[in-house]
C-alpha cells in the first residue's frame, strides 16, 4: 500500500517492486488509487501481481478519504492465505490499520519509509504560518499526530522497517527503533533501460553546436534550482555556447512563474532549454546529448535523509556528475569517483562545470567509473537481490 498513484514515475516502485523483485521470488499486489490524469479507462497492469485500484474524486479532502477507505477495505477483505505480509509505504494512518490487520490475520507487517512525511507536513505548515488558516492548522495537526503514531505506535511494532538511506536509518534509530530491524534501500537505476549504447541521443536542433549540461527531476521550491541560473552567468563568461537543459517541472504554478522570471532577470534565456516533464526514455535521450549532469540538493533534516535519484541516473548513463554534499550523493561520488562534490553555491558549481567542460579525459574517466559503480552497487537488479534476501529471511523466520 503506497502513497503514490498508479501508474507512477517512482523508479523504486516500477523497477524494484514491479520488475526485479518478482525475478527474485517476491511478488506483490498493489493497493492505491488510479491516476485519473493518465486517461486510462481500464485497470493498468501491475506486473508484480494484481493492481487493487480505486478512483478518487476531484477534491483534495475527498481524495484523501476515498483512498484511505479503499485501503481499509482491502485490509479487511484480504485473504490471508494469499499473503506472507502486509507492507505500507509512507501512510501513517493506513499503517496503523495495516498493523492491526496483519496481527489479526497472522501476517507479518512491514513499513517502508521513503520520506519523513509527517515532519514534512509540520515544516510546510510552519513555513505558511498561522495566517494561512486551515492550510496551516490542518497539516500541522496531521503531521504532529502522524509523527506520534508512526514513531510511538507503528514502527516499534513493525516486524521490519525499510528506509531510504543510511542517514534515515540513523534518524529513525534515534527515535528508538532497533537498527537490526531496519534495512536501508537507496535509490537505484534500471540498467536494462539505461543502456547508453542503446539510447539514441535526442535529435533536437536546439542542442546543435552547444556545450550541453543537464538537470533531470523536480523543480520544486525546496530544490533551489535558481542556483543553476546564477551558475550559468559565471559559466557563460568562460564557455559562451553553454546550454542548460531542464528535464522536469514543478506542480507549483506560482513557483514556476517565479523561476521563469529569474531566468529573464538574469538574462540567461538563451542558455536555458526548459523541456518540462518527459517520459524517462525521452528525458534520457536528452541526457545522452549532455556532457555533465547536475544534482543540487539542499541540506536540511528532511532532505539529508533522501537518496537522490538523479545522480545515480546520470552515472548509470555514463555521465560525470556535479553535485553538492547531500550525505547519499557525497557517498556515491566519493566511492565511485564518478563526479565532483562541491558546496551548494553557484560559484562552486560554476567552477566545477567549467573545469570538466575543459577536461574531456576527466569527463570520460568519471563517466566510466560512475557507470561501473552503479552497475555493481546501485542497479535495481542488484538492489532487488539484497531486498529479496531480507524478505525471504523474514518469511522463513515467520514460518519457523
Amino acid at each position: 500500500m503506497t502513497a503514490e498513484q498508479w501508474p507512477t514515475f517512482r523508479a523504486d516502485l516500477i523497477a524494484l517492486f514491479g520488475k526485479y523483485l518478482p525475478r527474485n521470488g517476491v511478488s506483490s499486489d498493489l493497493a492505491t488509487e488510479l491516476d485519473a490524469a493518465s486517461g486510462q479507462q481500464t485497470v493498468p497492469v501491475w506486473p508484480a501481481g494484481e493492481a487493487l485500484l480505486c478512483k478518487v474524486p476531484a477534491s483534495r479532502a475527498g481524495q484523501y478519504f476515498a483512498k484511505w477507505w479503499h485501503q481499509v477495505r482491502v485490509l479487511v477483505t484480504a485473504d490471508a492465505k494469499r499473503y506472507d505480509a502486509i507492507q505500507v509505504r509512507d501512510l501513517g494512518l493506513t499503517a496503523w490499520f495495516g498493523l492491526i490487520a496483519a496481527r489479526c490475520k497472522g501476517l507479518q507487517f512491514y513499513y517502508w519509509l521513503s520520506y519523513p512525511q509527517s515532519e514534512g507536513q509540520v515544516d510546510r505548515a510552519r513555513a505558511r504560518g498561522p495566517r494561512a488558516g486551515m492550510r496551516y492548522w490542518f497539516p500541522l495537526m496531521q503531521g504532529t499526530f502522524g509523527r506520534w503514531l508512526l514513531y510511538r505506535v507503528v514502527l516499534p511494532r513493525a516486524d521490519h522497517v525499510f528506509v531510504q538511506s543510511a542517514q534515515m536509518l540513523e534518524d529513525v534509530a534515534a527515535e528508538g527503533v532497533p537498527r537490526e530491524r531496519m534495512t536501508a534501500v537507496p535509490m537505484g537505476v534500471d540498467l536494462e533501460l539505461a543502456q547508453a549504447a542503446q539510447l539514441a541521443p535526442a535529435q533536437d536542433p536546439r542542442l546543435d553546436g552547444r556545450r550541453v549540461i543537464a538537470y533531470l527531476g523536480t523543480l520544486d521550491r525546496v530544490r533551489q534550482i535558481e542556483i543553476l541560473f546564477q551558475m550559468l552567468l559565471q559559466v557563460r563568461a568562460q564557455v559562451p555556447d553553454v546550454l542548460l537543459v531542464l528535464a522536469g517541472d514543478t506542480e507549483d504554478a506560482e513557483h514556476r512563474a517565479w523561476l521563469q522570471e529569474q531566468i529573464r532577470q538574469l538574462g540567461v534565456q538563451d542558455q536555458v532549454l526548459w523541456l518540462g516533464w518527459l517520459p524517462s526514455s525521452q528525458a534520457w535521450a536528452y541526457m545522452r546529448r549532455a556532457e555533465i549532469g547536475l544534482s543540487p540538493f539542499p541540506r536540511s533534516f528532511l532532505l539529508d535523509s533522501a537518496s537522490p535519484t538523479k545522480a545515480i541516473e546520470y552515472m548509470g548513463l555514463g555521465m560525470p556528475v556535479v553535485a553538492n554534499d547531500n550525505p547519499d550523493q557525497q557517498q556515491v561520488i566519493t566511492e565511485s569517483g564518478g563526479g565532483l562534490c562541491v558546496p551548494l553555491q553557484s560559484a562552486a558549481f560554476a567552477e566545477a562545470v567549467v573545469s570538466l567542460l575543459n577536461d574531456p579525459d576527466t569527463r570520460r574517466r568519471m563517466g566510466e567509473q560512475g557507470r561501473a559503480y552503479v552497475a555493481a552497487r546501485r542497479g535495481y537488479d542488484s538492489l532487488a537481490q539484497q531486498v529479496a534476501a531480507v524478505y525471504h529471511r523474514l518469511s522463513a523466520r515467520s514460518a519457523a
